[in-house]
């Protein structure tokens, strides 16, 4: 029952100086670490992904229709 409510946590992988589809560890270089949260609504068939950082701020925000479409809003925190 614990596992329900934990978020999942990624590390993200920066630009990497390999090509085609394999990445090679000595190529790849960690940039941040990234939590996904998935919340749907059940009455609409809307999926929302969150996806933080480290600090808990969001990132972006994914919003998934069940007919396939997908709108993305991306949050720039540079000024």
């Amino acid at each position: 029952m614990e596992e329900e409510f934990k978020e999942t946590t990624y590390r993200e992988i920066g630009n990497f100086n390999g090509s085609g589809n394999i990445i090679k560890k000595h190529d790849a270089h960690i940039t941040g670490i990234t939590r996904i949260t998935v919340e749907e609504d059940s009455d609409e068939g809307v999926k929302i992904i969150l996806k933080k950082d480290a600090h808990d701020n969001i990132q972006e925000i994914k919003f998934v229709c069940s007919c396939g479409q997908t709108k993305t809003i991306v949050l720039d925190y540079n000024e």
